[in-house]
């Protein structure tokens, strides 16, 4: 079992979509099973066998968000410490070949958004940056070879 840390705004998120998959996804579902079933034999029924998938593929995801909400701890950013990289801590870093800074910010698998420069901890990035404190180099793995980034700043 692993501990999925979440922020309120990502727990929040999938309490969510869960609650809406649960009554108006179940809802539709249903309902789309009911139409193709009124439209004759099911034995050759292309459109209620996928009414049943789509079904199937649904009862699928919320059980995904259950087991994720089940295991999910509920990190407040006032708490984290930021004398080295955790999860929730945005960290600026420094390319050391072309001197280029960006910042993210380290999340769980289920809130990552590259647009939104939220890094997954498990990512490579996320596992390199890891532990790290203002000043010390990152090596990341990256199918191109290791790359090297500086630690330049840790906040919240």
């Amino acid at each position: 079992m692993t501990i999925n840390y979440l922020t309120k705004e990502g727990f929040e998120r999938l309490t969510g979509e869960l609650d809406d998959m649960k009554t108006r996804g179940r809802a539709e579902a249903a309902r789309a099973i009911a139409e193709a079933r009124e439209k004759g034999d099911l034995s050759e029924n292309a459109e209620y066998d996928a009414a049943k998938e789509a079904q199937g593929l649904l009862e699928l995801r919320i059980n995904d968000l259950e087991k994720q909400l089940a295991n999910a701890r509920v990190l407040d950013a006032s708490e984290v410490d930021t004398s080295k990289v955790t999860v929730l801590a945005k960290v600026t870093i420094m390319n050391t070949k072309n001197k280029a800074k960006i910042t993210y910010q380290l999340v769980s698998e289920s809130e990552a958004d590259l647009k939104a420069k939220k890094v997954s901890v498990s990512s490579p990035m996320g596992q390199g940056l890891l532990g790290k404190t203002i000043g010390e180099t990152a090596t990341v793995r990256t199918p191109n070879g290791d790359m090297q980034f500086k630690i330049v700043d840790i906040s919240i």
